[in-house]
């Protein structure tokens, strides 16, 4: 296939996912526990509606729906990242560690800071990032051998081993707290998304503004560094420098969305093959159409999740287990068959 074919293909496929994502969220806006009516929907949103329909689509569904959304391209985009700098396609923040590490962070500022849950809309990312920048330091020391460089088998084997454990430091850290901090963060292990008012919106927005286009700007290195080292070397890619810039660009963007969404794990894993497959490796053209698949099954899934089960409904990261759970299988079983 030719690049002006691949080109004109990823367009489609764009366009598509484009669609898919607007038809999700406008049935998200009309159901739920307060249903408004769609005849009501265009009239609500330029402002002629009345006030609990503007009430429940602009304080409640819309900030939620716009944070499932940045989160999972945010879930997305490490993923891709993470497969490239790593040559390994079952790299992902979660099955790596990376999100169990940002899940301590935020678990120790939450469990121990005098601070109350709504006013750290701002600080929780950068909390997040602690955590999974210093999970993401030891999978990477113990992933790397000199000569050989980064061992994308260890990598995959100790950053599970780093989850587990991170995961047992957890509950012996919530077994030491008051029920109710037990409980958010039982909901927030979960998948549960919980940051749903604008400042949350807010505080996730800058780190993608800032990592999608500089993610763009290293699809070249990103290619190469998923080919093999010396290939990469010899293009001129300084591969230690850019591999490490880009591990913490991924560690960004995967702690920034698991701190307002909870432990969801998949997305980073799903979204890039499922973009491989439809428009190529190229990760100029792999990466917008993996960031419009992250964002649309978070959306999809946060949707079904809490209006299945009313009141309290299904946590996301429940449902995209149900569908990443399987897909992993799947990679592991047939992939290279």
């Amino acid at each position: 296939m030719t690049k002006l074919q691949l080109f004109s293909r990823q367009q489609v496929v764009v366009a598509g996912l484009i669609l898919l994502i607007l038809v999700t969220a406008l049935i998200g806006l009309g159901i739920g526990s307060f249903p408004v009516s769609y005849d009501r929907l265009i009239p609500t949103i330029t402002g002629h509606g009345t006030f609990e329909d503007r009430f429940v689509l602009f304080s409640v569904r819309l900030p939620r729906m716009l944070i499932t959304l940045l989160s999972g391209m945010a879930l997305a985009l490490s993923g891709a990242i993470l497969q490239g700098i790593t040559r390994n396609e079952l790299a992902d923040p979660g099955i790596v560690g990376i999100n169990a590490g940002a899940g301590v962070g935020v678990t120790v500022f939450f469990l121990f800071a005098p601070i109350k849950v709504g006013s750290f809309a701002y600080a929780i990312p950068l909390m997040a990032f602690a955590g999974g920048l210093g999970t993401a330091i030891l999978i990477y020391a113990f992933s790397y051998a000199r000569g050989k460089g980064l061992q994308p088998i260890r990598l995959i084997l100790t950053g599970a081993g780093l989850s587990m454990a991170l995961s047992g430091i957890m509950i012996v850290l919530m077994s030491s707290v008051d029920r109710t901090k037990v409980d958010f963060i039982s909901k927030w292990l979960a998948g549960n998304v919980w940051g749903t008012d604008w400042p949350f919106v807010l505080a996730l927005l800058p780190w993608l503004v800032i990592l999608i286009p500089y993610a763009l700007y290293k699809s070249r290195a990103l290619n190469l560094l998923a080919l093999n080292e010396p290939t990469a070397i010899g293009a001129g890619v300084a591969i230690h420098r850019d591999r490490i810039l880009l591990l913490l660009a991924a560690v960004a963007l995967a702690a920034s969305a698991v701190s307002v969404t909870g432990g969801i794990a998949f997305i980073g894993l799903m979204a890039p093959h499922i973009a491989r497959a439809l428009v190529g490796p190229g990760h100029q053209r792999m990466v917008p159409v993996s960031l419009l698949i992250g964002g649309w099954l978070l959306l999809l899934a946060d949707t079904i999740g809490r209006n299945v089960w009313e009141p309290e409904g299904i946590a996301a990261g429940i449902v995209i287990a149900f569908i990443g759970a399987p897909y992993f299988l799947y990679l592991i079983l047939f992939k290279d068959e």
